[in-house]
């Protein structure tokens, strides 16, 4: 059975950090990448970042990039989202979603409707 756990939001003040895990079982991890998207309430569906398990190429949405830090370790099949120097703007839902490498731009960029997620994770930053 496939399945995508995250876990790690919470409740932070702006400028704080969290750590969020996507820990994934049921597929052969290095034939996939994994992207995190967030929903906020009345809000698009945003790309945050993406990893390519093969070789590590990973990515970031331009709102993210320089606070956020995407990693994987594919012993434990786990991917990372490091988030510093948080905002209230990043306060969302957050998922993973794993889909083919082939698809690594579609889940850099939020638009993978294919592949697997998971449930997400509520984030919330006060200001």
């Amino acid at each position: 059975e496939v399945q995508l756990v995250e876990s790690g939001g919470g409740l932070v003040q702006a400028g704080g950090s969290l750590r969020l895990s996507c820990a994934a079982s049921g597929f052969y991890f290095p034939d996939y990448a994994i992207g995190w998207f967030r929903q906020a309430p009345g809000k698009q569906r945003e790309g945050v970042s993406c990893i390519r398990i093969s070789d590590g190429i990973s990515d970031y949405a331009d709102s993210v990039k320089g606070r956020f830090t995407i990693s994987s370790d594919n012993f434990e099949n786990t991917v990372y989202l490091e988030m510093n120097n948080l905002k209230p703007e990043d306060t969302a839902v957050y998922y993973c979603q794993a889909d083919k490498s082939g698809f690594f731009r579609e889940l850099c960029d939020g638009t993978s409707n294919y592949g697997f997620r998971g449930r997400g994770t509520q984030v919330t930053v006060s200001s």
